[in-house]
């Protein structure tokens, strides 16, 4: 019977919104994943290192995908099996965690999405994130085993890294930041001429610009360029530093008050994992300093981001200036160095802050003790999973790209991953048979894949289950079964609680002689229970089952506080939703960006701007006339140039022509679209070219960018550098508009 009070209703108001929380969060982080992504490939763009083709490529994934086009969808079969799979990943961490330790730096992020936000995605559902945290356990205990170095543990940047970082990024997490942040960080804001800048030589260039901008020549014992060494001598600059100093100590210390008085406030998971941490560091290190390493988690990769970058978290309501951004580096770094030993060797204009560490060491690494006192889950995560298998429906919302990318990488990995053929993945993995292609990313829109467990308990052993490992007898569960159904009958007939005490036999008869179908049969089933609780001697209706009606009265009192908890939650978790709509429309708005800069460059270097003057950039507007997007591209070439000119000029730098026949051998090079050539070797004399190759322009940036040097075209072999060059002198006859501007 479905109970339909106020107490029902904030709690499906509260499970909507939590649904809602982990579809956004996944969102954000494809959303965020493609922000990185399009940030290198546009610093390509600005050194001119991104081929045409691939600005098109880019374009192209970032638009939203058409309402209209129906998406991919397995046949039901192989839904069943992904069903099997996908279950068995999510109940037995241990596999997820071993490939996240097999797969390469460039998977990590596409893994895990699915693990953090699909798989785990119901970031306020207690079951999947006690799994998630296990899978952590799982994946740092390898960590601490395969690290010798204490100095090496927990910094380098591999997969292991990538996920706790990632974890980070999770509604709770992005939540206890906004909160924790956003006040200290936008009163720094505010004060935009505010210049605390500490490094000696900037501040010396500070002086330096100052005096020129005044139209005043520089004195004769000013030099424009200084070492650190002279600069930080110079008494002007000397007199500027020391305040700024005095003013950093003290918002640090703000800053960091504000954070040790946040311990109860920091999401659980965040705690566990360094309470992880905390013990393997012990056992391993037992005569190191491993507060470093919870600070090195805590702080670098947790609090740190989102002091430097606020705007990326939305913790600011503007964009910070230059002053107020050397202001919160600064800051980062010193609350860093708490964590850490620092040396100041690279940094030596830090060392005056180190009273700072001094001053804080002792009560920061009391805090980062105390964030590692949490219970464990293990209990609670048993019973999670016995409640798991009597749910009816247990789904989880998945693209079918993320279906196969997860199959491709369990494919290539299943040996380490399932060492015995009757491993319960590797016959799971051999009945869904090879990994399918992926599917173009209009069709990639997520399906509801229902979970269940290809080795399932039935529901009926549950029960028995339970009675066999906790001590629970049948009467015990009777006895829970009664009290929970005179609890539904009261809260579905309210009026009946007005005058305690309660009177069980009557609350029966009434719900039995009610209108609702549903009632009647509970009223009559509870008084049959109610019989069989008295025969058996568990309670006794003289005194009018004192016991249970004590019990059942707690029990109301104790939902009517829950309903007030739920409310409350309801407000917080609102504002953490509103927060993680900030954040997509935050990155959003950067994509747009990337697109209209991209497509930009697309028309510039195809030379649509100088030969039609009609067609503009994307985001400009003509007077009565819409903004073209077509791009017309013209074929460039094709242009020869001799072997004997090219080996002169040092592009062909070896060769296995025979030196007799040089004189009759030239290359044609062409370039059918923008950053892609074609180049022939050819013969006088004869039709077909010798050689014919297809060359992309980012193949020889990335082998410039690798200090490969030369480009292997079976006869000849050219110098990467001059081959460049003599491509950007060819067909981009004006550079600044071109791939290397």
């Amino acid at each position: 019977m479905e109970v339909e009070d106020e107490l029902a209703t904030a709690q499906r108001t509260l499970s909507e919104l939590k649904t809602n929380i982990s579809i956004q969060s996944k969102k954000n982080f494809t959303l965020e994943h493609d922000v990185r992504y399009l940030d290198t490939r546009i610093g390509l763009l600005i050194q001119s290192r991104m081929a045409s083709e691939e600005q098109t490529e880019v374009v192209s994934r970032l638009e939203d995908n058409d309402e209209d086009i129906e998406g991919h969808y397995p046949g039901n079969i192989q839904m069943q099996h992904y069903g099997n799979l996908f279950y068995l990943l999510q109940s037995e961490p241990r596999h997820i965690a071993t490939l996240c330790r097999l797969v390469k730096m460039s998977e990590i992020d596409t893994l895990l999405q699915t693990v953090m936000f699909t798989l785990y995605g119901n970031q306020y559902e207690s079951r999947e994130e006690h799994l998630l945290l296990t899978m952590f356990q799982n994946v740092l205990a390898w960590q601490f085993e395969t690290t010798t170095e204490f100095s090496s543990q927990l910094r380098a940047n591999t997969p292991v890294s990538r996920m706790m970082t990632t974890y980070t990024r999770r509604g709770p997490g992005q939540s206890y930041l906004k909160s924790l942040l956003s006040e200290k960080i936008n009163e720094l804001i505010i004060h935009k001429d505010c210049n605390l800048q500490i490094n000696p030589l900037k501040v010396y260039s500070e002086i330096v610009e100052e005096m020129e901008l005044g139209g005043k020549d520089l004195p004769p014992h000013i030099a424009r360029s200084v070492t650190p060494e002279v600069a930080a001598a110079n008494s002007r600059v000397q007199a500027l530093i020391q305040p700024r100093i005095d003013a950093l100590l003290e918002i640090a210390d703000g800053f960091l008050t504000t954070i040790i008085d946040s311990l109860h406030q920091i999401p659980y998971g965040i705690r566990w994992i360094c309470k992880q941490i905390q013990s393997l560091a012990k056992r391993k290190y037992p005569e190191e300093d491993i507060s470093s390493l919870i600070g090195g988690f805590f702080f670098l990769r947790f609090v740190n981001p989102a002091i430097v970058t606020p705007q990326a978290y939305i913790l600011v309501d503007e964009l910070p200036g230059v002053h107020p951004r050397t202001t919160v580096t600064l800051i980062a770094k010193m609350i860093q160095n708490l964590a850490n030993k620092p040396s100041y060797a690279k940094e030596a204009y830090m060392l005056p802050t180190h009273s700072f560490v001094e001053r804080n060491r002792h009560r920061t690494s009391v805090f980062l003790s105390e964030i590692c006192n949490v219970a464990d889950f293990y209990e609670n995560l048993e019973m999670d999973q016995y409640m798991a298998l009597s749910k009816k429906v247990f789904s989880i919302s998945i693209t079918p790209n993320e279906i196969y990318t997860t199959h491709k990488l369990l494919e290539q990995h299943i040996d380490v991953l399932a060492t015995k053929p009757d491993d319960h993945l590797k016959i799971l993995m051999r009945e869904v048979g090879q990994a399918p292609p992926q599917v173009p990313r209009k069709e990639n829109k997520p399906l509801e894949l229902p979970l269940f467990s290809r080795w399932e308990i039935p529901i009926q052993d549950l029960t028995k289950t339970l009675m066999s490992e906790n001590n629970i007898t049948q009467n015990d569960i009777l006895y829970m079964e009664t009290k929970a159904i005179f609890i539904q009958i009261v809260r579905t007939l309210p009026y009946l609680a007005l005058q305690p005490p309660l009177r069980l036999l009557f609350l029966a008869e009434v719900a039995a002689t009610a209108k609702d179908t549903q009632l009647v049969s509970k009223g009559i089933k509870v008084k049959e229970m109610l019989w069989g609780l008295e025969v058996a001697g568990c309670i006794d209706s003289k005194d009018g089952y004192h016991v249970l009606v004590q019990e059942i009265t707690q029990e109301l009192e104790h939902l009517g506080d829950l309903k007030r908890k739920v409310v409350t939650e309801i407000k917080s978790l609102e504002s953490v939703y509103n927060i993680i709509q900030d954040h997509n429309d935050y990155f959003k708005s950067q994509l747009e960006s990337y697109k209209a800069y991209l497509q930009n460059v697309m028309l510039q270097t195809s030379g649509s701007t100088k030969n039609n003057k009609k067609q503009v950039g994307i985001g400009v507007e003509l007077e009565g006339k819409a903004t073209k997007k077509s791009v017309k591209v013209h074929v460039q070439g094709p242009f020869k140039f001799t072997h004997q000119q090219l080996e002169k000029e040092g592009v062909i730098v070896e060769t296995e022509v025979l030196e007799t026949i040089r004189v009759n051998v030239f290359l044609m090079m062409s370039s059918p679209i923008p950053g892609t050539f074609i180049i022939t070797l050819n013969h006088r004399g004869r039709d077909k070219p010798i050689l014919e190759i297809d060359l992309k322009l980012d193949d020889l940036l990335e082998k410039q960018q690798y200090n490969i040097t030369l480009l292997d075209l079976e006869y000849i072999r050219l110098d990467v550098k001059r081959t460049l060059q003599l491509l950007t002198k060819t067909f981009l006859s004006k550079p600044k508009t071109g791939f290397f501007s």
